[in-house]
Parts: C-alpha cells; structure tokens; sequence
C-alpha cells in the first residue's frame, strides 16, 4: 500500500449567492479506504472536487502527494461520446493514432507516456467486466445506467492514479457489479475515499469521514462502528447541551437572588438612615457606597451571563443542526383483493436475449421486488406499468391510478422550481400544506424557490418523489426505479419507514439489498437469464 494522502487545511467554501457551504475543514486522508458520508445538500461532491483539484476552495489551502482521479457521481457527455470517451482514456487513444500515422510531436509522446497498449488494456477490462460485447468506438449512448458507469470505473483503475475521488460508485449498478465494485476496492493499494450512502459498500471502509453542520468528524471502523460511534456523539451531545441550559436556569436564577438580596439591604439600610435623622452628608456616603456595590454586582453578573451562555453556545456548536426527515403516510383506500395490474404473456420491448413472457396479477397492498443485472428489462417492465411503453406482446391493464418514480427523474422538469411542480401535482392541497411537506423531505424555502436542475443529486431526487408520493389523487400502484439511489441516509430510513406502513400497491426496483430487505416486501420478481421468476413470501 502507497503513502498517498490528501490534507485540507482550514478549508472553507463559499456558493455564488454568498452561501457558505462549509467552513475551516482540517482533515488528512491517508491510504486506508475511507467512505465520506453526510447529508444532501451538505456540500460532499464540492469537498470531493477540492480534494481531486476540480475546484479551489474559497480559503485555505488543499495539498496532496500525488495525482487524484475524480469519478463524478452524475456521467454527462454529449451524443457523440464514445466508450474511450466514459473510460478517460480518448486523449491518449487519439495521441497514439497520430503516432501510428507518423505524427513526431512531443507533446503526443508526453500524452502517451508508457501506455503504448492503452487499446488493448481497455478491451481487456472490458472484457473482465462482462462489456465484450462493447469497444473504445461503441457509441456511449448505446449503453445502459449501469453499464456506462462499469465504464467509468475502468477508466478509474486504468488511470494509475495516487489516490481514487469516486462520488456515488455504486449507484446503477446490478447486485453482482456491486459485489465485484466492492472486491475491486479492496484490492486497490492507493488512496482511496468513496463518497456514498451505499451501507453495504461503506460497511467494506476502515474507516468513515462525516461532513455535517459542525464540519468533518473522523470515525475509526466501518459503517457499523460509524453508527454506533454517531449514535452516542449525538446522545452525548444533546445531553451536554441540556445540562449547559440547566445550569444556566440554576445559576441564573441564584444570581436573581443575588441581587434581590443586596437591594434589600440597600433598602434597609436606607430607610434606617432616615429614621435615625443621620446627616445629609452620611446619608449620601451611605448611597454612593451602596451605588458602588450595586455597579460591581451588576458587572460580575453580566459578566457571569456570557460565561452561561457561551457555555450553552459551545454545547450547541456540538449538536448538528440536522432537522428531522419525514415521509408523510399515504392514504390508499383500496380493498386488500383488487387488482391494480395484470399482465398476460407479456413481452418487453428493448430486452435482448430469451426472458420468457411474463405473467402477473398485482393486487392491492402488494409490495414486490424486482431484481436482476443491469440491461434485463426492470426499468423496462416499470415503464410498460405505467403505460410510457407498449410491450411487443401480449397484454398489460392496469385499471387504477399508477405513478412511476424513473431513476432518471423525468417527472421534473430541470427548468422549473419544485414549488411550482409540487403545485401541479398537486392542486387541491394549500400552499403551506405543501412548503411544511418539502421542508420535512430536508428541501427548504430556498431550494423550493429555484429551478430544479439547481439542486444536488439526492435533493432533486427528494423533489421528484414528493411529486409522486404527494400527488392527489394518492397513486394505488407506486413504481419505483432505484429510490436510494443519491438520497442520503436519514432520508433513506424515512423513506423506508413510510413504504413499509404504505397500503397500496408497490413494485421497487433496487440492487440495494439492504434497502429491499427493509420494506417488508410481499414477493420478489428476480430476471434469470432465461425466464422471469416470481416468488411470494
């Protein structure tokens, strides 16, 4: 294993409206593989970017030993992208072309370096990750999710790189590929940090970083650890501050009687001298010294004031500023036995190979899981649900109220903000019915106010599911194509909270075995390579 490291020293960053997203990190990375973890929206793919060199922070100061590869969690390239293009190795490509035609420019050479078998290294991967079937020329558009970001990592392993930056890895890919991800992780030597909310994969780290409200916490162990560890700094921290107030209430309240204490014996003091007939000038001796005990007891007790409530302040400054995610409960009255969907002898289009027609009967308050490898049909068999597709054969009725939540969001429109689709959906409930919904989902009046497109990966999904879990009228059949994907892990457990209580009808599909273990599912409908197999439970 290598000595790679990454440090941040009082590192701070600042968003174009003047925002700040977060303020005087100091962490050093080092080559133990580490799983950054934190909520949507606090600010992980901008950190990942700082460590990589994509950004510079807007003060302090990010060092590193060597060369970092970044692996964005979002794949973007244009229609004419080519898989060299997904697996960051076209520069190269192209410079050893212009060789091989008789091209003597330096910087080709430079370029090239020693990967004079770039092409043949490239195929091999390809290979090894089950793409045989794709090269360096294949069009990236023709590739599945899950596919272009198999693609994305061998670029990752192929780019030699002192330390591997891979925001979101595991998101797309099939059960198997998470599996040879997490094995393929344990196995690189370098310096390694993976941004996710992938349990399974985070449970594979040695150690967990989290990014929160107070900035970057350091956690020894995997995610077990990390949540036990987490789960007592919270209790502890909480407990702290209820203590702080408590002595404060305490102390405050003996400072009153303090001072109640000295305004009475100013009081009998005073009228005592005017009983006694002192003389004027003692009288006024008598006031300036008990003006001067009364000045002194007043400074002590502001001074005693701050002290308490910088004790308070310095015990809140421990306690994140995370407001509770809720997933409000829908309401679905549908009896038990209804059909909600049926499908007979149904053949999916753009699914290759010999799956074998499909046959089922979906019933109200059925919660199946469809599993399989990337390319089998899942996303494919959700779309024909929800009527966006035609099967080639056979039927698919689906008689009642059905909405789909695709992995690619395109229930939301990037240009439009969330409160305005929210509305859409949604027209019979009131304005702050709506808003108190999207600020329980973790998305406040800011975020709400923007144009979508805007929004971090896992808030834009947050946007997209209120559209479909808080449309009126309630959906009876719920389809659902990689919901943990990007959301982060409290918005997770409520989401999983409100599926398992959901009363109507629901197909997930998911590779997070951990996610579909959590919603009580009723069935599972798993793609062979050969045949659709559905199991009831």
């Amino acid at each position: 294993m290598t000595n790679s490291y990454i440090a941040l020293e009082g590192v701070s960053f600042v968003l174009p409206d003047g925002t700040p997203l977060f303020s005087q990190l100091n962490e050093t990375f080092d080559s133990r593989p580490t799983g950054l973890v934190g909520r949507n929206g606090v600010g992980k793919s901008v950190l990942s970017q700082i460590l990589a060199g994509k950004i510079s922070p807007s003060s302090g100061r990010c060092t590193r030993s060597g060369m970092a590869y970044y692996l964005a969690q979002q794949i973007l390239y244009p229609p004419t992208a080519k898989v060299a293009d997904l697996a960051g190795v076209r520069p190269i490509i192209d410079a050893l072309e212009r060789i091989e035609r008789g091209c003597v420019s330096a910087a080709d050479f430079d370029m090239v370096s020693h990967h004079w078998d770039i092409r043949q290294r490239l195929q091999h991967e390809l290979e090894q990750c089950e793409l045989g079937h794709v090269s360096a020329t294949t069009l990236a558009s023709q590739l599945s999710g899950g596919e272009s970001m198999r693609v994305a990592l061998i670029g990752a392993w192929l780019s030699e790189a002192d330390f591997l930056i891979l925001d979101e890895p595991s998101n797309h890919l099939d059960r198997a590929h998470r599996k040879v991800l997490i094995a393929q992780l344990q196995r690189w030597q370098a310096g390694l940090l993976v941004v996710s909310h992938d349990r399974e994969l985070l449970e594979s780290m040695q150690r967990i970083v989290e990014l929160s409200s107070i900035g970057l916490n350091n956690y020894g162990g995997n995610y077990s650890v990390y949540k036990q560890l987490k789960s007592q700094e919270v209790q502890l921290a909480q407990q702290q501050l209820e203590q702080r107030k408590h002595e404060r209430q305490r102390e405050e309240k003996n400072l009153r009687d303090q001072k109640e204490r000295l305004e009475k014996r100013q009081s009998r003091g005073n009228r005592h001298g005017r009983e006694a007939n002192q003389a004027k000038i003692l009288l006024g001796g008598q006031k300036q010294r008990s003006e001067t005990s009364a000045g002194k007891l007043n400074q002590r007790q502001l001074a005693a004031h701050e002290l308490l409530n910088q004790r308070v302040r310095d015990a809140a400054n421990l306690v994140e500023e995370n407001v509770a995610i809720v997933v409000h409960s829908l309401e679905v009255n549908v009896p038990s036995k209804r059909q909600v969907a049926v499908l007979h002898e149904v053949q999916l289009p753009f699914v290759p190979g010999l799956l074998s027609p499909l046959n089922l009967a979906i019933s109200a308050q059925q919660r199946i899981g469809v599993v399989g490898r990337n390319g089998c049909g899942k996303s494919t068999l959700l779309k024909v649900l929800a009527g966006h597709l035609q099967p080639l054969r056979g039927v698919c009725q689906v008689p009642h109220g059905v909405a789909l939540l695709d992995q690619h969001l395109t229930n939301l429109d990037p240009q439009r903000t969330v409160l305005e689709q929210m509305f859409k959906a949604n027209r019979t409930a009131g304005e702050a019915d709506l808003r108190m919904r999207l600020a329980q989902l973790g998305l406040d009046a800011q975020k709400i106010q923007i144009a979508s497109g805007f929004l971090s990966g896992g808030e834009r999904l947050k946007a997209a599911l209120a559209c479909v879990l808080y449309a009126d009228p309630t959906p009876q059949l719920l389809l659902l194509d990689e919901p943990s994907n990007h959301l982060d892990l409290p918005s997770l457990q409520a989401l999983e909270m409100m599926l398992r209580s959901y009363q109507g009808a629901m197909i997930a599909v998911s590779h997070d075995e951990v996610f579909l273990n959590n919603l009580n599912l009723t069935g599972r409908l798993s793609a062979t390579d050969s045949e659709w197999q559905f199991q009831v439970w």
